[in-house]
């Protein structure tokens, strides 16, 4: 019997009041409990510390990179300056500001927020630091890294650049053109 080992440690007036039924809602109850979990959610929003508030948000961002790391699919909206872009605004500071306080001039941040630069290590290690190890260095790379699988996978002009290059290619596949 599958409810042997619950009943043998829950009295059966304790089983019969942690069981909650099921109740049908009318459409205006519905309602009503929206709005009372509404004003509920916004009363413990306001009252959230802004420590809280940052807490919060780096782990929700910690767990969308998980996420993202361990899906196998590439999602192009998902790169290392969305994420990026992501931590500063979740910081709530200026540009500017977040630049300095990891020690770098504004525009190369820009730079990296616009995808016009790659993640140099230092910058990653000092990501890692400024967020108190809440979001290793390595998932940095690993973003990176999974943006850099996707374009050499896909990038069929390099190839086709850099098989003049190769003047004796083993006999082994089908691909012998």
């Amino acid at each position: 019997m599958k409810n042997k080992g619950i009943s043998s440690k829950y009295t059966d007036k304790e089983l019969a009041e942690a069981l909650i039924f099921p109740v049908k809602l009318t459409a205006a109850q519905k309602k009503e409990a929206a709005r009372q979990l509404a004003i509920a959610r916004k009363t413990t929003q306001r009252t959230l510390s802004e420590k809280d508030r940052l807490i919060l948000g780096l782990s929700q961002l910690k767990f969308k990179m998980e996420d993202y790391i361990r899906n196998k699919e590439f999602d192009p909206n998902f790169t290392f300056s969305y994420f990026l872009k992501q931590y500063v605004e979740l910081l709530r500071v200026k540009r500017k500001e977040f630049a300095s306080e990891i020690g770098i001039d504004e525009t190369l941040l820009s730079q990296f927020i616009n995808q016009h630069r790659m993640l140099p290590e230092y910058m990653a290690i000092r990501l890692e630091i400024h967020s108190s190890n809440s979001i290793p260095a390595a998932y940095w790379f690993k973003i990176v890294e999974k943006q850099k699988e996707h374009q050499l996978s896909t990038n069929t002009a390099i190839r086709k650049k850099e098989r003049k290059h190769v003047r004796r290619r083993l006999a082994i596949g089908d691909d012998q053109q």
